[in-house]
């Protein structure tokens, strides 16, 4: 299986000095850029972004240090703030003659799609973030035995090297870790698709432990730069989520009203990968989000 979504082209398109990313384009109408989560690429995306692009323009991109998307050294903890990152997403958009779009994000895309909004609000229209808190919240949340579920957090936040030496020791048993733990239906993510997904984090083990790190430090400093200055999100929000506040002992809604005053929090009953695994839901519930 080629790492493509049918009926979309393709293009890698400049964005910061040195840096390209891979991009799948497709449909007409308003546009909706989707940003991928962990361990996976912008092929996640395919169902609802076949569906959407019947009457949106739908961008599809491979974040940076993802897929097919260059993947710069990190040389400090700049190189993947989630800063840069949603600074990438809104120079995509830009260079395919978009200069304002909605944006939504799923695990590590919904961190880089959060930070767009802060960032960018003349720029986003609308926000939708699946299956995350803000960074600054999630290590507040993260306490006792039971954030051993979040135990890769604490892995990759560790300075270079460590980090790196184990998971390359056995990449695929890594981040097939999570592939089958975090779904409901083992059927979600099919082997072809799966095999393109290990590929992908087989061979940027470096860049997205660079992510992650850098949710561990700058991008905390960031959140919390913007939560002490009363920022918030100015379009509306939609926010999907399992109910992990109530394995882990916290209010999710309550932690998103605040960044998000037009808000519409949703709690989900199937598995983390919910556009694989609830694709017409999730479709569904970002057509409502851009009727707002």
């Amino acid at each position: 299986m080629t790492p493509d979504i049918a009926g979309f082209t393709y293009q890698r398109v400049p964005v910061a000095d040195g840096v390209c990313l891979n991009a799948a384009v497709s449909g007409s109408g308003s546009p909706i850029v989707l940003l991928h989560g962990f361990p996976q690429t912008h092929l996640m995306w395919r169902h609802v972004a076949a569906d959407l692009a019947a009457d949106h323009t739908v961008i599809c991109p491979d974040l940076r240090g993802y897929g097919a998307s260059d993947k710069p050294v990190e040389t400090d903890g700049n190189v993947y703030a989630k800063r840069t990152m949603a600074a990438d997403i809104v120079a995509l958009a830009r260079a395919l003659g978009h200069e304002r779009f909605a944006l939504a994000g799923h695990d590590r895309g919904a961190l880089v799609a959060f930070r767009a909004g802060l960032d960018h609000p003349e720029t986003i229209t609308h926000l939708a973030c699946l299956d995350v808190l803000p960074t600054v919240d999630m290590w507040e949340v993260m306490r006792g035995v039971t954030a051993a579920v979040g135990f890769h957090l604490y892995l990759m936040a560790q300075p270079p090297g460590l980090p790196e030496q184990m998971i390359t020791a056995s990449p695929d048993a890594f981040f097939g870790h999570f592939l089958d733990i975090w779904t409901n239906d083992p059927q979600t993510i099919p082997a072809d698709v799966r095999a393109v997904y290990l590929d992908a984090c087989r061979d940027a083990v470096p860049s997205i432990v660079a992510d992650y790190r850098a949710s561990a430090g700058i991008d905390v400093a960031h959140d919390q730069a913007d939560q002490d200055a009363g920022n918030r999100l100015r379009m509306p929000v939609t926010v999907l989520q399992q109910d992990w506040g109530a394995a882990l002992g916290f209010d999710a809604a309550a932690l998103w009203s605040a960044w998000a005053p037009d808000l519409r929090h949703t709690t989900v009953t199937c598995g983390h990968f919910m556009a694989e695994e609830a694709p017409a839901d999730i479709a569904k519930a970002l057509r409502d989000l851009l009727s707002r």
